[in-house]
């Protein structure tokens, strides 16, 4: 059993790279391929169907991946344009979620507000990988690479948060949207707070302790997952944790690599990783459709696209919407923002929206 499952990653490892090179060799962003070939190949005539337990998606893939984002993430640039990513990262997702689930709970037949909530939380945050991928060859301002880069490793914890508590609200059946709201704050707060804690200890064994290089770099592995299991231990935001935590030893990272050695193996090492966890993930998204279909029955289809489509242009459409006003209404923008005249200030909004 185990050598079937290590053969099973080996080849969709393999696969990846190989779907990589091509979509490059395409011009195509290599997360839509990546999914496109996932689909494809999970029809293809006894491939095994693979079916993820999101506990595994929780625990391995989010922390390393959200501490790859908040690691290369600039402080100062985050600080900087914090309104624009908070109303987005907040902002747009608490909409988002309100209005799908209204809209859905009208949509569906049997559908609960519950139901609604935890469906809007799930669509309501674009991926981050995603819109990297496809701007790194658009020349766009770097403003807007900071917003969207700023906002992809925000709104994750805030749709997370709203899953969580849409998910209790299913299992219990009752929901109270004030004490979610102040459970949201608690939540997000407290999970800063450890992260902060975990991510300073670290500081200090990188910084006052005899570490090599190759020690520098697999403490920044172990990082994330100390932060997450940290605060999920405790029933607080495991994302917030490795966020606030990975922004701090980012920050301070100039004072954490002592030689230019342990910085340069530790970025190489991460990009690897980076690399191969978001590469894993989309293939496994196209592999487990099957399974989903499967799942819904095939009566189901007919209804699951319709459904599919119509809730997707929503979400589509608000955003599009939501972003003019967040650009235009001044009490929202501050004096740095203003003074960028570098581009017509409709282009900003269009790319972001």
């Amino acid at each position: 059993m185990f050598h079937e499952h290590l053969l099973i990653v080996l080849s969709l490892l393999f696969a990846v790279f190989m779907l990589t090179m091509l979509g490059q060799k395409l011009k195509i962003s290599y997360p839509i391929f990546l999914v496109l070939a996932g689909l494809g190949i999970s029809f293809i005539p006894g491939i095994p169907q693979i079916e993820i337990k999101p506990e595994m998606i929780f625990l391995l893939f989010l922390p390393p991946l959200l501490y790859e984002a908040a690691w290369y993430t600039s402080w100062n640039d985050f600080w900087k344009w914090r309104r624009p990513i908070g109303m987005l990262a907040f902002g747009l997702v608490f909409l988002t979620s309100i209005i799908i689930a209204y809209v859905s709970t009208a949509m569906i037949p049997g559908f609960t507000l519950a139901f609604g909530f935890l469906l809007g939380g799930i669509i309501s945050p674009p991926d981050a990988v995603a819109a990297s991928s496809v701007l790194k060859n658009i020349k766009i301002p770097q403003r807007l690479t900071t917003i969207l880069e700023g906002e992809s490793l925000i709104n994750d914890a805030s749709s997370l948060i709203v899953f969580r508590f849409a998910l209790v609200a299913v299992m219990s059946g009752q929901f109270s949207l004030p004490q979610a709201v102040g459970q949201f704050f608690i939540v997000s707060i407290l999970g800063i707070v450890i992260g902060l804690v975990i991510a300073h200890i670290m500081y200090l064994v990188h910084r006052f302790l005899p570490t090599t290089p190759s020690i520098d770099t697999a403490l920044t592995l172990m990082s994330p997952y100390f932060m997450y299991m940290a605060a999920e231990e405790f029933h607080f935001s495991g994302v917030m944790a490795v966020v606030s935590g990975g922004l701090f030893l980012s920050y301070r990272s100039h004072e954490i690599f002592s030689t230019g050695n342990a910085r340069l193996q530790t970025i190489n090492v991460w990009a690897t990783v980076g690399f191969v966890l978001n590469g894993l993930v989309f293939i496994l998204i196209g592999l487990e459709l099957p399974v989903v279909i499967r799942n819904m029955g095939a009566d189901a289809m007919a209804d699951g696209i319709k459904y599919g489509l119509v809730i997707s242009l929503i979400a589509i459409v608000i955003r599009i919407l939501y972003v003019f006003p967040i650009a235009y209404v001044p009490k929202w923008l501050g004096r740095n923002e203003r003074a960028d005249r570098r581009n017509p200030t409709w282009k900003g909004p269009v790319i972001i929206g």
